[in-house]
């Protein structure tokens, strides 16, 4: 299969755009051939850009995942699903709901292909769950020779056990068989806090609930908690009228357009932020599960996250207020914080350790690098894994040392990709040449 003439592509956030032939191979024989005959040319799985990254980036063949067809196959008495690797969160969370199943945690956003979420240890937030990758029971993946390979624990262990999250180094990924659970239905819980009260009390917020989700507001003493915990019954719906305006009108509209007004007039940052944090309402209301862990994102921003060994979380947090004081410009998104549970995946953020997860945002087109080098600069000195898919500074140098299997990783693409197909600056950055 050819592929076409050479097109312009930018990811979501805008800040990666590349020119490259793409190919949309319909099947995995069909891949396979495109990649015995490359010829030598870089061959790069793009799905649904949702990376900040140029992880996605190339100038040789731009493969659109999004097209490969595949088998849906829904074994409801074990749970699990296999479906193509390009298939969106969305869609597969919309599948799973009419099959009466779901996936035990998300992130808070369902744009991303399932290849593409799981390729860069895309996580939600619970003291009890892994990253989306933990979730994965087997695995397609096509080498760098053009070889198709079934994969989990049974079958080729040491490549399932990588590719879980091989940010698209190992192969291309074109099936998934994900274990999921039963659906539920989530109570969630969002009120208005104080820095101080959950730089005390963390750990008990922590343990108590079954997700945790903390947003700090800059040149405040502010937070917004979020809690979301499992029900037995639906039975405290959020009104239509009040989704729409709290996640689509307040969320995305008018926080747009304040971002705007902060990124022209720096001086109001300060006095808007603390105008935001005190307009926060409490609300608390039930629903489907992905329903209420996924919200609309139309605000487009950069975005910088680091997993952490969750002790260090007090210290993190409570260093950021003064490193964004000292800043030459103003911040204007509040701080994430999310809290994950260790696994076993040798690329992963969570390899071995219990995290927490500190994320910093800006406006698309407002100044990041220096506040994010600061960022990066405090959690490094804290034992911080930069997260895959977001912006980074770090080479392969510095990160083998925050990841005991990080030679084995390397091994194993040295093996499964000896000509480098799938490689591009950013893989011989983070992972060597």
């Amino acid at each position: 299969m050819n592929a076409s003439r050479a097109t312009d592509w930018r990811n979501w956030a805008g800040n990666q755009q590349s020119a490259a032939r793409v190919a949309r191979p319909g099947s995995t024989d069909e891949l396979a051939e495109l990649i015995k005959g490359s010829a030598g040319e870089r061959v790069k799985p793009v799905g649904s850009g949702h990376s900040f990254t140029d992880i996605a980036v190339t100038d040789g063949i731009r493969l659109d995942v999004t097209s490969l067809a595949g088998p849906v196959d829904v074994d409801r008495e074990q749970r699990r699903v296999t479906v193509p690797a390009g298939m969106t969160l969305a869609t597969l969370n919309a599948l799973l709901a009419t099959h009466g199943l779901a996936l035990p945690n998300l992130g808070d956003i369902d744009a991303q292909t399932i290849a593409g979420a799981i390729s860069t240890g895309t996580h939600g937030t619970g003291a009890a769950f892994g990253c989306l990758s933990t979730f994965v029971a087997g695995l397609t993946l096509v080498t760098g020779t053009g070889e198709v390979l079934r994969c989990d624990a049974g079958s080729n262990p040491e490549v399932f056990a990588a590719a879980r999250v091989g940010l698209g180094a190992l192969g291309v990924l074109t099936e998934v068989t994900l274990q999921c659970v039963d659906a539920f239905v989530l109570r969630a819980h969002e009120r208005p806090g104080r820095l101080a009260d959950v730089l005390s009390g963390w750990p008990e917020l922590v343990a108590d609930n079954d997700h945790c989700d903390l947003y700090w507001f800059p040149y405040t003493d502010r937070v917004q908690v979020k809690t979301n915990n499992r029900v037995a019954a639906d039975d405290n719906p959020l009104p239509s009228w009040r989704g729409w305006l709290d996640d689509d009108f307040l969320a995305n509209t008018v926080f747009a357009g304040v971002c705007r007004v902060g990124r022209a007039v720096p001086a109001a940052v300060g006095p808007i932020n603390a105008v935001s944090a005190r307009a926060l309402t409490e609300r608390v209301y039930t629903g489907r599960s992905d329903a209420v862990f996924c919200t609309p994102r139309r605000v487009r921003f950069t975005e910088m996250e680091y997993g952490l060994p969750r002790e260090a979380f007090p210290t993190m947090l409570g260093e950021l207020p003064r490193l964004i004081e000292r800043l030459p410009f103003k911040v204007q998104f509040p701080v994430e914080v999310r809290f994950t549970a260790a696994d076993d995946i040798p690329l992963s953020h969570g390899y071995g350790r219990d995290s927490v997860y500190v994320a910093v945002h800006q406006f698309k087109g407002a100044p990041y690098e220096p506040y994010f080098r600061a960022v990066e600069n405090l959690a490094r000195d804290l034992g911080g894994r930069p997260h895959w898919g977001k912006l980074h500074y770090r080479d392969a140098e510095s990160l083998r040392p925050v990841y005991p299997l990080f030679d084995e990783f390397v091994a194993l693409r040295d093996r499964l990709d000896p000509h480098r197909v799938f490689a591009n600056a950013y893989t011989e950055r983070v992972l060597g040449s």
